[in-house]
């Protein structure tokens, strides 16, 4: 039996309560039922689950609904194949659960399958599960995407990575159905930072978990993950330019700033070292990266970007984006950017009518409207169906608020963040404990099970164990 858990937020700050309000009853949209299984899809016109969206995405909501939370990882498991590859998608169709296996979409799992390990009570049985599931998906990634035999992981269509229209695939194909590499085309099968970093994730998860389970394996799968991050660096990395750029079929560097040292960051594939360099240099920069509504796609001054409204990674930020910038920039110790970004997505979807959409115009914040059948972009006029309730761009907006004035489970601690402001009050229910935080906007008092942690001055976090004993604060 699944442990009980919930969450509440209260606050005087009548943007931050209006976003928060619209998104948790327009996540309730999202809740599907796949043949018998409760799974939270990844909506705003996407009805399937995605291996890039939706594990992380159940996990994000996991307070909300933990039974979802479990499917959306679990039905990636069930339908693993037998070579070790999960599908990249799960659609639910003619009332039948159908596993899709045209392209990677991505690998958004191994840590949020973690932290559920911790949510669901520590489950022994699942954690072995999932161990035997990161080492078979680790094994078909270097059976089959080991093209050059360099130590990188190579791409072989545009879904693979879930970057649809991106320029710097050229005319590589969306799918890819195949394990052998395509032939014929310009970029394709393309050593990339992403499908490496796939790798690193499931090896370190994998260590991770030995660890737990007091198995001395450990040691072997974080030397077989730092293999990985050393390859990636030796060969990905350009140490004049502080940021990763892939290569295509021929070794030729693909010379376009894009994101995805950011999506390496939250894999934790690489240094931080090179994380920092990337973030001061590139994510912080006003040309590129820290537009008035930051984190294009692809670097606002670079050649490659365009300001498309259709769903085109190629320039405009991304609701996914700001999901995974979380995780990425909090595990190299950038919480305030962390905080920044919370800021700006809070205001550019209360400023658009608390609409959430895949896109925002990065000069503007204005949100990029589309269709729902189709995803073509549509003029927004009255009457016209427009995208809204997208997965991603709702719980990012829940997660920042919970990383700002709220409590969020991580990895078997608890993390109480008290951001400055208005008053408010944020309460959870996980581990089996209650957990509590009342704020004057100034200072906050916490709590865990009604016993009072402490009072604190608001700008900082305060870290503990399930128990509520204290382990450190930190800055956001």
């Amino acid at each position: 039996m699944l442990s009980e858990t919930s969450v509440s937020f209260r606050t005087e700050d009548e943007k931050l309560q209006r976003v928060y309000d619209a998104a948790e009853k327009k996540c309730l949209l999202n809740l599907k039922d796949f043949s018998g299984d409760t799974v939270l899809v990844e909506g705003g016109g996407y009805e399937k689950i995605w291996l890039e969206t939706q594990p992380m995405g159940g996990e994000m909501y996991a307070l909300r609904n933990l039974e979802a939370a479990k499917n959306n990882i679990l039905l990636f498991m069930k339908h693993q194949r037998e070579d070790g590859r999960m599908p990249g998608s799960i659609q639910h169709i003619n009332g039948k659960t159908e596993p899709q296996f045209n392209k990677y979409q991505g690998f958004c799992f191994p840590d949020p399958a973690l932290n559920l390990y911790y949510l669901m009570g520590k489950d022994g049985e699942y954690l072995e599960q999932l161990k035997e599931a990161l080492i078979r998906f680790d094994a078909c990634l270097w059976r089959t995407r080991d093209v050059s035999g360099d130590g990188l992981l190579s791409s072989f269509c545009v879904y693979d990575t879930g970057e649809d229209l991106a320029v710097r695939y050229g005319d590589a194909p969306c799918w890819w159905e195949e394990d052998e590499p395509p032939e014929g085309y310009g970029v394709v099968p393309m050593a990339s930072m992403d499908v490496t970093s796939w790798s690193f994730a499931a090896r370190r998860a994998a260590a991770e978990i030995c660890r737990i389970q007091g198995d001395p394996a450990f040691t072997d799968w974080e030397k077989k993950a730092g293999d990985v991050a050393d390859a990636l660096r030796r060969r990905l990395w350009d140490a004049r330019r502080g940021a990763l750029y892939d290569r295509d079929r021929a070794g030729k560097t693909i010379n376009i700033l894009c994101h995805n040292t950011l999506r390496c960051m939250y894999w934790g594939s690489v240094s931080r070292d090179m994380a920092d360099r990337f973030v001061k240099e590139h994510l912080l920069n006003a040309s590129e990266f820290w537009t008035p509504f930051p984190l294009p796609s692809v670097a606002a001054d670079d050649p490659a970007f365009r300001n498309a409204p259709e769903n085109n990674w190629s320039g405009q930020p991304e609701g996914l984006t700001y999901q995974r910038a979380i995780t990425a920039l909090e595990r190299y110790g950038y919480a305030r950017i962390v905080t920044a970004l919370g800021k700006k997505l809070i205001d550019a979807v209360d400023a658009n009518g608390c609409r959430f959409t895949q896109q925002y115009d990065p000069f503007t914040g204005k949100a990029s409207l589309v269709d729902e059948a189709d995803h073509r972009p549509v003029s927004g006029d009255s009457g016209e169906k427009v995208q809204d309730a997208y997965g991603p761009t709702m719980l990012a907006c829940l997660e920042y608020i919970a990383h700002r004035f709220g409590i969020h489970p991580h990895m078997g601690q608890v993390w109480f963040s008290l951001d400055r402001g208005k008053p408010y009050e944020y309460e959870a229910a996980f581990y089996g404990h209650r957990y509590g935080i009342r704020s004057d906007g100034k200072k906050a008092e916490i709590r865990a099970d009604g016993k009072d942690i402490g009072r604190f001055s608001c700008g900082r976090r305060i870290v503990t164990n399930e128990n509520g004993d204290f382990l450190r604060t930190e800055q956001i």
